[in-house]
């Protein structure tokens, strides 16, 4: 009995300690594993109307999309010296070099459509900004449409898709306000394309509710903290608590930063990020090394325990900042975009209450059926996160 439930957490944890784990827990592998699309599509004009084209025909939608760069150039199957360049001038000019052969990718797989029909794109201006850590190539499209007024379009979108093999399960997030409608959406493999003039509100919060799941269930990172939390809590009073200040905290920096009213460079957050992991599985540690010296008879408080609380509310604002980096959207207020990030934010307390009902109670199991064997375990997955969270560190400090 006590052999499988020793198996049943090591297997839980058993990623975090070994060197392929430190390997595949780190931010190359899982830039390589995925990858969001940012649209903002509005009207070709401030007040709703349209503008005039190169060739003399009217475009009456503007598309912004931001890809990012590397995976753009290697999606277009251009050289190395196009993907691999450094510097926001060097790789603006291997975007002009290049322009036909990424504006032929671009256009064969994002399309807007007015009432059916294809509309027209040209490519007008192109630049490269800072999404987080990664430069994005930032492409700005005029589509001409024909058709008749009160036409309905449609957004779709097959960028990076899984066939190319450099990315998988790419998702193209768009903010748009079109045919008198403001609203977000979500485009995938499965779901590619948005028609505007239908009731889209319940569809907008489940599209962001998964989303938000998936960036707390594939952000290593943020599981990692999650992880360290709950091996340094011993009653379901701490976790409770603990999971509560560390949810209240990043939630009002996410939805803050994610307005914009708080802005702090990925710099800056990301070796925060993974400095906090550090911190708390070190603490972890001198508490699994202090139950082994003390055969599990420990009382007293000890100085996590009267500061747990303040430490994960601090971590948590952090984190929020993170995962509002990791969504990427940067548009004006509105209840639709609020709409969104709730759902995005409740899509990530969904799993990681589900991550603590699974694992907490694993965790108290093990230690009251094999308390000896729970240490080495512990022990020994703990200090692969300390490993981990220090080797981000140094790897974000040194792409700072």
């Amino acid at each position: 009995m006590r052999l499988r439930h020793t198996v049943v957490l090591a297997g839980l944890l058993a990623v975090v300690s070994s060197p392929a784990g430190m390997l595949l827990a780190g931010p190359a592998a899982a830039h390589d594993a995925t990858s969001d699309v940012y649209a903002e599509v509005t009207p070709a004009t401030s007040d709703g109307g349209v503008a005039a084209g190169e060739d003399g025909t009217t475009a009456d939608v503007t598309a912004v999309l931001d890809l990012e760069y590397d995976l753009l150039m290697k999606s277009a199957w251009l050289r190395a010296e196009a993907y691999e360049a450094t510097g926001q001038a060097d790789q603006l000019a291997q975007l002009d070099k290049h322009e036909r052969a990424v504006d032929e990718y671009v256009t064969d797989r994002f399309v807007v459509t007015y009432d059916g029909e294809p509309c027209a794109p040209t490519l007008g201006a192109a630049d490269v900004v800072q999404r987080g850590e990664r430069p994005y190539a930032s492409l700005t499209y005029s589509f001409a449409c024909d058709g008749e007024p009160e036409g309905v379009h449609e957004v779709s979108s097959a960028l990076f898709p899984d066939a190319e093999s450099f990315v998988h399960s790419t998702e193209t997030i768009v903010r748009y306000t079109l045919d008198e409608e403001d609203g977000s959406a979500v485009l995938t493999a499965a779901s590619p394309t948005l028609i505007t003039g239908e009731n889209r509100l319940l569809k907008q919060v489940g599209e962001f509710f998964v989303l938000g799941g998936e960036h707390l269930l594939f952000g290593l990172d943020h599981v990692l903290f999650l992880l360290a939390l709950l091996i340094g809590a011993r009653r379901l009073r701490d976790v409770v608590w603990t999971a509560t200040a560390f949810t209240v905290a990043h939630s009002v920096t996410f939805l803050l930063a994610s307005l914009g009213v708080v802005s702090v460079p990925a710099i800056v957050v990301e070796p925060v990020i993974a400095a906090s992991i550090a911190v708390v599985a070190a603490v972890d540690l001198v508490l699994i090394w202090r139950d082994r010296a003390s055969a599990g008879t420990r009382d007293e408080l000890t100085v996590w325990d009267r500061w747990r609380l303040p430490v994960v509310f601090v971590f948590g604002l952090v984190h929020g900042v993170g995962f509002a980096g990791a969504l990427g959207i940067d548009a004006a207020w509105s209840w639709a975009l609020l709409w969104s990030l709730l759902s995005f934010n409740v899509g990530i307390e969904a799993v990681q209450l589900g991550i603590i009902a699974v694992v907490f109670p694993l965790l108290v199991l093990l230690r009251a059926r094999a308390p000896r064997a729970a240490r080495w375990v512990l022990g020994t997955a703990t200090a692969g996160i300390v490993g981990v969270a220090l080797f981000w560190v140094v790897e974000r400090l040194a792409g700072a």
